[in-house]
């Protein structure tokens, strides 16, 4: 359980730098979005490549920055300019 909420927070903070949204961000966010974004892109690319507790980092990563990038239009968050 902690092991996925370490890996859900790494996850949800390399969806924030990648999309410059990442100062916006605090640690409960990036768990949230980690998880989350992890859900939706497993479901949506699959299982493939390397594993870390249970959540494959490729697709998580991708389905984060998806979901970082969709609450940030949302809610009108900019990134650095």
């Amino acid at each position: 359980m902690i092991w996925s909420l370490i890996v859900g927070a790494i996850i949800g903070a390399v969806a924030g730098a990648i999309t410059n949204r990442g100062e916006s961000m605090g640690w409960i966010s990036n768990i949230v979005a980690g998880l989350i974004g992890s859900a939706i892109g497993q479901s949506l690319l699959g299982h493939w490549g390397p594993s870390l507790a249970g959540m494959s980092l490729i697709p998580s990563i991708i389905g984060a920055v998806i979901l970082v990038l969709l609450v940030s239009v949302l809610l009108g968050i900019r990134g650095r300019d």
